[in-house]
């Protein structure tokens, strides 16, 4: 069984600063706001939703299809996923944009400030979802606006069950257009923040979201994460880490964990503990694509 990954194919320039945001950033002063910080470790990594998602369903043993869109300088990109026996066939280039681009500043307490350029990723609208005898399952992560909205009513028309997982993306939508892409889903994942803001706009709280799906993921960090099923919770406890080096991909990567579960009919609360694991697994490694899984130490409940 194949997933289409619908979502970014980014590089990731990932900073970190030694001391503290709250330390820097002066609560009076935010009219003028004008900080500069010094971040002495830089490192360019491949990140971008799809490409994060794709990486963790591989590390499982799963068949990831990315979709999204390349720029000029994307080459590089499609290499990796080649190597990687990812499949590109979904995968556009377009010579007269960049590839898009994260920047990404770290805290000491893992707080981020992200600077992010969309490039050829706002035309990802021009790749479509068609059924396929092998695509079974779906995401849309974030990615261009009109293709979120796109490719959902793809998969719909595609019979293709999909998650509906807006994170950065969601403030684009007004209520009416979220409580739609809401309906057309089968699964909603967003983090805590995200839920909150999801609920705000549709004006539907957590428990009517999860009762228009078969189910609503809940990401909570360090705490873990909420499985909400017909408006029931279980909370899913976190795993410690062996270090705690980078943030960054730790949600695409239990997201990963997400579809592999759903793939193989797994429950959403073993699909949860997995995803736990695997966010667990990718913080204590710099980088969105740096981890390795030994898949003989899952959660096997």
């Amino acid at each position: 069984m194949a997933s289409i990954i619908c979502g970014s194919l980014a590089f990731d320039v990932i900073m970190n600063f030694e001391g503290r945001f709250a330390e820097q950033i002066l609560p009076e002063q935010l009219h003028i706001l004008n900080v500069s910080f010094l971040v002495p470790a830089l490192r360019r990594d491949f990140g971008g939703c799809a490409g994060n998602i794709a990486y963790a369903l591989k590390q499982l043993g799963g068949d990831p299809l990315p979709m999204a869109t390349l720029g000029s300088d994307g080459a590089g990109y499609l290499a990796r996923l080649t190597g990687m026996g990812i499949a590109t066939d979904f995968i556009l280039t377009l010579e007269d944009a960049y590839t898009a681009q994260a920047m990404i500043i770290t805290d000491r307490d893992n707080n981020q400030i992200n600077g992010f350029h969309p490039g050829a990723m706002e035309q990802a609208h021009l790749t479509r979802i068609q059924a396929r005898h092998d695509i079974r399952l779906g995401i849309i992560a974030p990615d261009g606006r009109d293709a979120m909205l796109q490719h959902a009513e793809q998969f719909c028309a595609a019979d293709i069950p999909f998650v509906f997982d807006p994170g950065q993306q969601l403030p684009r939508f007004d209520g009416a257009e979220l409580r739609s892409l809401v309906d057309q889903a089968s699964w909603v994942a967003v983090n805590d923040y995200e839920g909150k803001l999801l609920s705000d706009r549709t004006g539907w709280s957590t428990a009517e979201v999860s009762r228009r799906v078969r189910g609503l993921i809940v990401t909570k960090g360090a705490q873990g994460s909420e499985v909400w099923v017909d408006g029931d919770v279980t909370h899913v406890p976190a795993f410690q880490p062996s270090a705690v080096i980078d943030p960054t991909g730790c949600g695409d990567a239990y997201r990963g964990a997400l579809l592999f579960g759903l793939e193989h009919g797994w429950s959403l609360v073993r699909c949860a503990r997995v995803g736990n694991f695997l966010g667990a697994l990718k913080i204590s490694q710099q980088g969105p694509q740096n981890y390795t899984v030994d898949l003989t130490a899952l959660p096997s409940t």
